[in-house]
């Protein structure tokens, strides 16, 4: 029988009700107790490590949740993370980066109502979870979000309801599995490390920001935005495949950002589709003065992925290579 770490962080799965609102409350073994069928296919232990609303997360939440799986990586076949739905893909984006050469799945899950609500979904969430995790014939060595029976690459994925238990979308990529009465898996899908050992990274650089492009964008707010201190990346949202105001304020002001040593990837504001800088006029002046092209990344990953890289490596050579590249799978090859 197989063995799983559930590991508890806090969110709205968490949550009970307070004079202020829904905040986390309950601890993991509460929540296990609350799933005593999964004792039936593996057993699962327990470790709150946090009890958090998930928009207090930060990177320092991150690496204590890579320390905690590179603690007890050798005595457990797979871990599952509970984790709040708001800034869910910035963690797995995020852990995909500082986990590198899984072996084993790591799932992160959560739910859209508390545990102890009669409706809630965070029952089958865990439980289809964590029998993805002890599964004995396929193995998803990857870090991913289980959500409303669909199994995602974790650094591929978006929030886009706040309401409907699908909560989350990846519009680039297809779901790795689907929960249904059997788990159907789509193992040509999954990605497999090249490296044999788990290699785990605990630095994230944190000067890094995200610049929307939008019709009021002023030159002055642009500026500032850019003038910030210790700035070191900045991940461009710009409209369609990459397309950005060729006002001279605007493209003066990137390239003057550029030249200071500050790194610029664009990524695109539509929730699928990709990046293709100089298909149109607007993106060709961006392409010219070494804007990075980040494919099909979604702004979670292109900010965990800046985060990781500067974080790591400090030619400026390299950083550019590894921030076009498919590290990941979080963008197309």
């Amino acid at each position: 029988m197989k063995k799983i770490l559930m590991i508890g962080t806090g969110g709205t799965i968490a949550s009970k009700q307070t004079a202020d609102g829904l905040a986390p409350g309950l601890s993991s073994d509460d929540i296990l107790s609350y799933i005593p069928q999964v004792k039936d296919f593996c057993h699962v232990d327990t470790l709150q490590v946090c009890n958090i609303d998930s928009t207090n997360v930060t990177p320092a939440h991150w690496t204590m949740l890579t320390k905690t799986i590179e603690e007890n990586y050798d005595e457990y076949d797979g871990f599952v993370i509970l984790h709040g739905t708001d800034t869910m893909s910035y963690t797995a984006s995020a852990l995909s980066f500082l986990l590198e050469g899984l072996s084993k799945p790591v799932i992160i899950t959560g739910s859209q109502l508390p545990l102890g609500m009669i409706r809630t979904d965070g029952r089958e969430n865990i439980i289809s979870a964590v029998e993805i995790a002890a599964n004995d014939s396929v193995n998803i060595p990857e870090v991913c979000i289980f959500f409303e029976n669909k199994l995602f690459r974790g650094n591929r994925t978006t929030k886009i309801n706040a309401e409907h238990f699908e909560a989350f979308y990846s519009g680039n990529y297809p779901s790795l599995a689907k929960v249904g009465i059997n788990i159907s898996y789509k193992e040509h899908l999954i990605h497999k490390s090249e490296n044999r050992a788990l290699k785990v990274y605990d630095k994230m650089c944190e000067e890094v920001a995200i610049i929307k492009v939008h019709p009021s964008l002023q030159k002055e707010h642009l500026e500032a935005f850019l003038s910030m201190p210790n700035l070191k990346g900045v991940i461009l949202e710009t409209y369609g495949s990459g397309n950005a105001p060729t006002s001279q304020w605007f493209i003066s002001t990137i390239k003057n950002a550029i030249d200071k040593g500050i790194y610029v990837l664009n990524v695109t504001q539509c929730k699928a589709g990709s990046v293709v800088m100089g298909h149109y006029e607007a993106s060709t002046a961006l392409l010219e003065m070494g804007v990075i092209s980040g494919g099909d990344i979604t702004t979670e990953a292109a900010l965990a992925k800046m985060m990781f890289v500067l974080g790591n490596y400090q030619a400026s050579t390299e950083i550019k290579q590894m921030l076009k590249s498919n590290l990941r799978g979080e963008i197309s090859a």
